[in-house]
């Protein structure tokens, strides 16, 4: 039914995917949180996939066991590295979306992006 390829790569695809959903969920949505929850879904599906980059399989972490220097045995901790940065920034980024969308919300009594500048254009701004 699929290749060998999807196969041998199906946490990249599954990556792919939960990025198309977030993506479409960002798109077509109009209230902002799930506009937010959408946001989120493609920051995962981006992090899932600098881990499966990252991952050799028979390889371990890079921490020196035993005299063991060679560079063969230990995976490139660059992409791990990459992922909790990105984690952190992405907790932060929602935390000021969340925020922003609290105060969207006290202002217009809405979440619904079609009220908001429908009321924004009633101001003249």
């Amino acid at each position: 039914m699929f290749g060998p390829n999807l196969l041998a790569n199906i946490g990249e695809a599954v990556a792919m995917i939960l990025f198309g959903i977030g993506f479409a969920n960002l798109l077509f949505q109009k209230n902002l949180i799930k506009k937010i929850i959408g946001f989120n879904i493609m920051d995962t599906a981006i992090y899932l996939f600098l881990a499966e980059k990252g991952y050799i399989t028979g390889r371990i972490a890079p921490i020196i066991v035993d005299g063991v220097q060679s560079p063969e045995k230990y995976i490139n901790p660059i992409p791990s590295g990459l992922v909790l940065t990105g984690i952190v920034v992405s907790v932060s980024v929602t935390a000021l979306m969340l925020s922003l969308t609290m105060r969207l919300y006290k202002r217009y009594g809405t979440l619904d992006l079609d009220e908001i500048s429908a009321e924004l254009r009633k101001e003249g701004r």
